[in-house]
């Protein structure tokens, strides 16, 4: 057989692969979606909502908008309705592979409608996802398609479950309750519970919430990397998407859950841009606010808004 047939047999067999992996994660999701409909098995530790757009926002239909958004509820809380601790609006291109992160600083003083002026991570308190989203998108100038809200302990085991990850820290740190071990500077290795830590330290960190942005962004590069390294082990996807469903609570179809999981599989790391909204420090009722540049979110919100791709930030 000549070389070029052996290539193309090659490429065959790795098409027709592809296409049984899509086909078995599709049954995965569609099994779930019967057997855990509404999270009996399990108390939901992960809620992945679609929202009601906002008119005249204009989006390519090739790009995917989620907020991502680790929330603080305690045991017994309805984590849709606390105060989130991390707030990334993560954009995926569909088409090109290329995929964008803007972080919004947690404390970031904003108008949230219907309920006058607050951080904006109050608005997942005072209208759940659907009032956060509009919060968010008002402030970048892109609302998003769907929210995905996760409590803290799910995200150490999802990080345990795909073997830790690795993320590159540009300025050694630690904090005394968190993690008094401390972060080395440079390329590191991160367990379950350290990455956990790496993405919720603020108080040791030269510019708080804005570098805390920053590292939760480098966490989610690191996820998305060896998710997309593993992917080709027979069962991993599918164990991974089984084990999320035990936890999740979600109004969306299996169809389209399987459509979001193709789209961030799509996602080439070497085409992933990351920015933080900025802003300066303020003081509202005596409590410390982040006073947030609005033109550059602005900015961030018409530069990815079409393609999912940060030109600066």
């Amino acid at each position: 057989m000549s070389a070029t047939g052996t290539t193309s047999g090659r490429t065959v067999r790795r098409r027709i692969s592809r296409v049984l992996r899509a086909t078995a994660l599709g049954c995965v999701l569609a099994v779930c979606a019967l057997v855990v409909p509404d999270s009996a098995v399990a108390p939901a530790q992960v809620t992945l909502v679609k929202l009601h757009r906002g008119s005249g926002v204009d989006l390519s239909p090739d790009v995917i908008w989620i907020l991502a958004v680790g929330s603080d509820a305690r045991p017994g809380e309805d984590m849709t309705r606390t105060r989130g601790d991390a707030l990334q609006l993560v954009g995926m291109n569909t088409e090109t592979g290329a995929a964008s992160a803007i972080g919004i600083p947690r404390d970031s003083w904003v108008a949230i409608p219907g309920h006058g002026s607050n951080r904006i991570n109050a608005a997942l308190n005072f209208g759940g996802p659907q009032l956060l989203g509009e919060a968010v998108g008002n402030l970048v100038g892109i609302q998003p398609d769907y929210v995905f809200v996760t409590r803290f302990p799910f995200f150490i085991d999802m990080v345990r479950y795909i073997g830790g990850i690795t993320v590159t820290n540009p300025v050694a740190f630690s904090d005394q309750y968190l993690y008094p071990h401390g972060f080395a500077k440079g390329r590191i290795h991160l367990g379950p519970y350290e990455a956990m830590a790496f993405s919720r330290t603020r108080h040791s960190l030269l510019r708080g919430d804005f570098d805390r942005s920053a590292n939760q962004q480098r966490t989610l590069r690191g996820i998305q990397a060896k998710v997309r390294a593993r992917a080709a082990e027979p069962g991993f996807i599918e164990g991974g998407v089984l084990t999320v469903m035990k936890y999740l609570y979600t109004d969306l179809p299996p169809a389209e859950l399987f459509r979001l999981g193709q789209a961030m599989a799509q996602v080439e790391p070497g085409k992933i841009t990351n920015c933080v909204v900025q802003g300066g420090i303020g003081n509202m009722g005596g409590a410390s606010v982040v006073l947030p540049y609005v033109d550059q979110a602005r900015r961030y919100g018409d530069e990815a808004r079409a393609d999912a791709t940060l030109e600066r930030c």
